[in-house]
């Protein structure tokens, strides 16, 4: 129970951090699931379940909408990424709580398999919306990569306990089925062996996988004997090959009270997430590295659809050769799209921007004749100039060359 409550406690520091950047609707919450500012007229967003307890019913739908843009969006600089590309063509596996098809930020575009359609839980859809949620009318919030589509994947039990077995299993099954991109919302301490057999085999389907280098929020049960949170490391973030992704907040820094992270790879915005619920159009608030992975899942989305050939590896690295230095290295959608071409991208070439084609190399006739006939102006004057200079001098000595005379006898004085 102390989990549950040290993790609202958390949701309430950051829900009152993005009331300056989130509009919210007014609206009535279910009692205990919304999270109220010192004006009582104002309601903000409820906040987002991590994991659930034993009895407690799944996460409903929330009856706030966030009709401003968020921080996150301004920070990443998405509008400028999305007029790139916008993540079309491009499949993100999620592999979580499951993803619920019937949200309308992204109906239309999920997929779900062995049951991850129902998600009692909500962080995967919520994750999901991150990554992908279309722009809708009046609401700000959108993902990084809008028109990517989702495929869903268990990867937890229904209450959001992951599982290792499970999460290597859907790793595997994702790039089998083609996603180019494989988000894992949860970490997990044991399961080393298959979670790091799984990423090498997402990796040679040329798929990433993004995982968090850190867990939102740690159980009681995994406390140390004096209450001391572990340290890592994390599993799948920490195999070779996938992409460790730590979160930061609206003022740079993490939150006081966030887990320690292991090896973080690359940060994004993670603190004062606003996205989509499991079920309804109303939006949740939530923080953790997890939610950061989802930005990262839906940066690596969109340069995959600007450059469909790139493998995984290769995205892997435009994400980090062009972050914004810091310790660790912070995304940059916008300069993962347009700065770097990767010198083992064997050639890939950026699908709907073709490159670019030089004119044909001009006639150098004319250009010749042109400097023909300046030549021959050029000589035809110094010839005439040296005529006339010379030409009454020759006539004067009668032709002879210079120093001799001419033979003939001086006139009479």
């Amino acid at each position: 129970m102390a989990f549950f409550l040290a993790y609202r406690h958390t949701s309430c520091v950051v829900a009152a951090a993005v009331l300056l950047t989130v509009t919210a609707v007014p609206a009535a919450a279910a009692p205990g699931a919304g999270v109220r500012s010192q004006d009582p007229g104002t309601t903000l967003l409820p906040p987002l379940p991590v994991r659930l307890g034993d009895g407690r019913p799944c996460t409903g739908a929330s009856r706030t909408t966030a009709t401003g843009t968020v921080w996150s969006q301004t920070t990443l600089g998405l509008s400028a990424a999305q007029r790139v590309t916008r993540g079309a063509g491009v499949t993100v596996a999620v592999v979580d709580t499951g993803v619920s098809p019937d949200v309308p930020a992204l109906a239309g575009r999920v997929t779900a398999a062995a049951g991850a359609g129902d998600d009692c839980v909500g962080h995967g859809t919520f994750a999901a919306g991150l990554i992908a949620a279309a722009e809708r009318k009046g609401s700000g919030v959108v993902g990084v990569a809008p028109e990517a589509d989702v495929l869903a994947l268990r990867g937890t039990d229904d209450r959001g306990v992951p599982d290792a077995t499970l999460v290597a299993d859907a790793i595997r099954t994702a790039a089998d089925s083609g996603a180019q991109v494989v988000y894992v919302g949860h970490t997990l301490r044991t399961g080393r062996e298959e979670l790091t057999d799984a990423v090498a085999h997402a990796a040679g389907r040329g798929a990433l996988v993004v995982a968090p280098a850190a867990p939102d929020a740690v159980p009681d049960e995994e406390l140390g004997p004096e209450g001391e949170r572990p340290t890592g490391p994390y599993w799948p973030a920490a195999a070779p090959g996938a992409l460790a992704v730590v979160d930061f907040g609206a003022g740079g820094t993490r939150q006081e009270s966030a887990p320690p992270a292991w090896q973080p790879d690359l940060a994004a915005p993670g603190s004062g997430m606003v996205s989509v619920g499991p079920r309804g159009a109303g939006h949740y608030i939530g923080s953790g590295a997890s939610l950061a992975a989802a930005e990262v899942a839906g940066a690596a989305a969109l340069v995959r659809a600007r450059q469909p050939a790139l493998s995984g590896a290769a995205v892997r690295r435009r994400l980090l050769e062009t972050a914004y230095p810091a310790d660790p290295p912070r995304l940059d959608p916008t300069a993962a799209l347009t700065l770097v071409r990767d010198p083992d991208d064997r050639g890939a070439r950026s699908a709907g921007a073709p490159p670019a084609r030089l004119p044909a190399a001009a006639d150098p006739t004319p250009r010749h004749r042109a400097l023909a006939a300046a030549g021959a102006v050029t000589g035809l004057v110094l010839l005439m100039g040296w005529a006339a200079v010379v030409i009454p001098r020759g006539r004067a000595r009668g032709w002879l060359p210079p120093g001799r005379r001419t033979g003939r006898a001086a006139p009479p004085s």
